[in-house]
């Protein structure tokens, strides 16, 4: 379906505001359903192919939004998102329409956000893009809501041209803190497979011969289950050591740590994950299982 379909009449405008590569993926999405799309940025040229594929460029955010029942956000951060909107014919613009912020933050700024943006009396929702820009519109493609549920609701059409629209709750916050986890998640595991070929790299053994097995096999058979099918016991507390105990786990990664110092590469990741299992031994978790570390991580410090 192209931005010409006959279909674009009963599709809701849509306005966008920042064209960054995720902006782009964004707009492009939008306009392959048939939404009729309005589209600003500071740097206007960057919307010359979106102004060839049928968008309408805006001189102002005042003028981009003023078209739309629905504004979508596509920004650094929630400063930037507070400074576009700093002069009074923007922010005035606001009033009676939907505002869904899609930059990257905190918790703390989500709240904010939506208080700012109610003293405008524009409804809001917070949102989270998980996936690179050349996933957007594609199956897979999911994207987090938290806010409103009517809001949510009203225009999940028009979210969902953009990929899999997945509200989490009223909590505004939901949407940054879901992506903040899943990030970390991320990044751990990916500190932890580069550690672990430069390890095996050590002795000489290519990433990619590691890769087929680490990511092949090791990965989604054996860590991967293990971490659905005991999610519950996280909230259940519940952390039997009859498969095999902290302490036993300790020992593992002391080696894990030592085996890093002989084979001469960075031995400060696997010295924290030993030193939480400590941690967690000396909170009396000793003969529980591995698990057992949410309850450290749950705590401050």
């Amino acid at each position: 379906m192209t931005a010409q379909s006959s279909t674009s009449a009963q599709l809701s405008p849509v306005t966008l505001l920042g064209l960054g590569p995720m902006g782009i993926a964004l707009a492009e999405a939008l306009l392959a359903q048939g939404h009729p799309l309005t589209v600003w940025n500071r740097t206007p040229e960057k919307a010359d192919p979106l102004v060839a594929k049928g968008a309408r460029l805006a001189a102002t955010v005042a003028d981009a939004v003023g078209v739309s029942p629905l504004t979508l956000v596509c920004l650094k951060d929630y400063e930037t998102l507070y400074e576009i909107f700093a002069d009074r014919p923007s922010s005035d613009a606001l009033q009676g329409r939907v505002l869904v912020n899609l930059n990257s933050g905190t918790p703390a700024q989500a709240h904010a956000a939506l208080a700012w943006a109610t003293e405008r009396d524009a409804s809001y929702l917070d949102g989270a893009i998980m996936v690179p820009p050349y996933l957007v519109g594609q199956p897979g493609a999911v994207f987090l809501y938290s806010g409103s549920q009517d809001v949510f609701e009203q225009h999940r059409t028009t979210l969902t041209s953009m990929g899999d629209p997945r509200h989490l709750g009223a909590d505004p916050s939901l949407a940054v803190l879901y992506n903040t986890a899943l990030l970390e998640m991320m990044y751990a595991t990916l500190n932890g497979f580069l550690h672990a070929t430069a390890l095996v790299g050590s002795a000489n053994v290519p990433a990619a011969e590691f890769a087929e097995l680490a990511c092949g096999w090791f990965m989604p058979t054996v860590v991967n289950p293990s971490l659905g099918e005991h999610a519950s016991d996280l909230d259940a507390g519940h952390y039997p050591g009859d498969a095999g105990t902290m302490e036993m786990n300790l020992n593992a990664l002391e080696h894990i740590t030592r085996a890093s110092v002989e084979q001469g590469v960075h031995a400060e990741q696997p010295r924290l994950m030993q030193q939480l299992a400590e941690r967690a031994i000396a909170d009396g978790h000793g003969t529980d299982n591995y698990l057992s570390l949410y309850e450290v991580f749950k705590k401050a410090d």
